[in-house]
């Protein structure tokens, strides 16, 4: 062989090399328009740092829109998604039917044991991890020190709902723009219907009866809904009817609600002194029960990142979730944000941290709403189903929304609350007629 012929394919060898080394897999990740996934997109350095051959497309949405169109996108086998943002509903629905990859194989870094029991069973399906959590909550009160003092009133740890109205009145200045309560009204099943769900059941109501037959013609459900309809009326900021996490993280972070009941993973937002005006007088308690009724308005979640079946960039986006989830990205939001910015409710290792506990005053309470949501016990009477907020079966995510809309046209006014439970039972009933769970 000539040394020109050597050149040239010393040329091409080392061409080809370059091309294999500087080849990039794109994956793309649709996730949530929250504040914590937000941060993630902007800790991303680290992430191509370590894997500079993995590239991530960001489709963020609004929690509804995402639901909508992870879930056409997963059903109808589309493809557009490599990472999906999901919850403990999803899983395992959607594993059942073969729709996940399982996440069995990650690294023995990732400890999969350190994942708190209740986050990890909700994330899988037949002892099978189809889900990381990204982050755990239940729900709680956040309010007003300053507001609450200002009323002559002290929060209970575990205040009922008959405490939350009378602060709700004292705390209301409606001429200085302050709103006693301001809680979810944007219909959705992960929306309104999830708060809704969880009010009912702290007031003894439930969906269904052991027979599947839909109770929203029951007295509990009427009480719920008329205490929240003349609470929100008298107390709740204009517009309720539009406002779901996102809006009310907002009003509460301008000083204009006394009070917000919502999730636990909102107290890092809510205490953060950059975003918040009222960070400084922040107080926490339990989400409220109904004097008599031993079930408390709390629930349980985790939007968590999950891999669909059929990726062509499955192992990429196993890369990716490992990252986002593990104890290391922990250790990296701590160290740009601080640890009270740190996601919250999925490590066993993190409420153990010292650093974390001191440094967020949510944390405590946070971990003891968790451990007392549950989902196999979710009401006061005896159910067929399992879920706190949601009810695990198929057919909740369009019947819950649908039930979501008729409330928040009774919170808006443009129906009253038994004509929006008389549809919210017709409703219920066709669907679940239709579906062959009643016979």
């Amino acid at each position: 062989m000539t040394s020109t012929l050597r050149a040239l394919f010393g040329a091409c060898a080392v061409a080809t090399f370059a091309t294999v080394a500087g080849a990039q897999t794109t994956i793309t990740v649709a996730t949530v328009n929250n504040g914590d996934m937000i941060r993630m997109q902007k800790l991303m350095p680290d992430f191509y740092a370590k894997h500079p051959d993995i590239k991530v497309n960001w489709v963020t949405l609004e929690e509804n829109v995402l639901r909508q169109k992870v879930t056409t996108d997963i059903a109808t086998h589309g493809g557009q998604y490599d990472v999906m943002t999901i919850g403990t509903y999803e899983v395992p629905i959607w594993a059942k039917r073969g729709w996940l990859a399982s996440l069995d194989n990650l690294p023995a870094s990732f400890d999969v044991n350190d994942l708190l029991p209740s986050i990890r069973a909700g994330l899988s399906y037949n002892g099978h991890l189809y889900a990381s959590p990204f982050y755990g909550e239940s729900s709680f009160i956040m309010y007003r020190k300053d507001l609450m003092k200002k009323a002559g009133l002290t929060m209970p740890e575990n205040p009922t709902w008959a405490f939350i109205r009378k602060a709700a009145d004292k705390m209301t200045d409606k001429a200085a723009g302050i709103y006693g309560i301001c809680l979810r009204g944007k219909a959705g099943w992960g929306e309104n219907t999830a708060f809704l769900t969880t009010m009912a059941n702290s007031f003894g109501a439930r969906w269904f009866d052991m027979k599947w037959h839909p109770q929203f013609d029951t007295k509990p459900w009427h009480e719920t809904m008329n205490f929240y309809v003349d609470m929100m009326k008298a107390d709740g900021p204009p517009g309720a009817s539009n406002n779901g996490f996102t809006e009310n993280l907002s009003l509460f972070q301008q000083g204009k609600c006394g009070m917000w009941i919502d999730a636990t993973v909102a107290g890092s937002f809510v205490t953060d002194p950059k975003a918040s005006k009222v960070a400084n007088e922040v107080g926490f308690a339990m989400a409220p029960h109904k004097e008599g009724v031993k079930k408390d308005a709390n629930w349980l979640w985790s939007w968590a990142l999950a891999i669909p079946t059929g990726t062509k960039n499955e192992a990429a986006a196993k890369t990716f979730v490992d990252w986002a989830t593990s104890k290391d990205y922990l250790n990296l939001v701590a160290s740009k944000d601080g640890w009270a910015n740190v996601p919250p409710g999925t490590r066993t290792s993190l409420y153990e941290n010292p650093k974390y506990l001191e440094a967020a005053p949510f944390a405590a309470l946070t971990l003891k709403s968790m451990k007392l949501a549950d989902p196999t016990h979710p009401t006061v009477d005896p159910v067929p189903y399992v879920g706190v907020q949601f009810v695990a079966i198929p057919e909740f995510q369009g019947i819950g929304t649908a039930v979501g809309q008729q409330f928040s046209a009774a919170l808006a006014g443009t129906t009253t609350i038994d004509a929006a439970l008389k549809s919210a039972q017709a409703i219920t009933t066709r669907e679940m007629t239709k579906a062959g769970y009643i016979k």
